[in-house]
């Protein structure tokens, strides 16, 4: 395992750690929010530990996600013919797809997880990405 992280470039280990931080965050944001709802309302919204654990396993899912979406970019830019670098870019998204997709149904199923709480983090990669993008200063790599 340790060779996957010493050939794996800097570019994707940055911003794989930026998108971990913000979707820790954004779990810890939610949590927070499930609180204050479950303060208010506290017939309707639960706050126990199927929200910890989906929210824990949510956003697992969606950093190894974006982990091996950049994986991917990196061993497809070394590949020459064209057509099988788009191929691998497929299967690589359907795969990814089938992960997050079988997640969600998980989540459903599994009564130890509050499926709002899993299926929400899902979404914190990509708000990262463009909070960061807006807020966050550019570097000159």
């Amino acid at each position: 395992m340790s060779s996957l992280f010493d050939r794996l470039q800097p570019a994707v280990r940055k911003e794989t750690k930026k998108v971990a931080f913000g979707t820790a965050a954004g779990v810890v944001l939610m949590w927070i929010v499930f609180g204050i709802l479950h303060a208010v309302m506290p017939e309707k919204i639960p706050f126990n530990y199927t929200v910890i654990l989906g929210g824990l396993f949510g956003g697992l899912i969606a950093v190894l996600n974006f982990f091996w979406m950049g994986l991917t970019v990196q061993k497809v830019v070394s590949i020459e013919d064209e057509k099988d670098a788009r191929n691998r870019l497929k299967a690589s998204y359907s795969q990814r797809m089938m992960m997050q997709g079988l997640w969600c149904i998980a989540a459903i199923a599994f009564p130890c997880f509050q499926f709002v709480a899993g299926l929400v983090p899902l979404l914190f990669p990509s708000a990262a990405i463009k909070l960061a993008g807006i807020f966050g200063r550019q570097d000159a790599e």
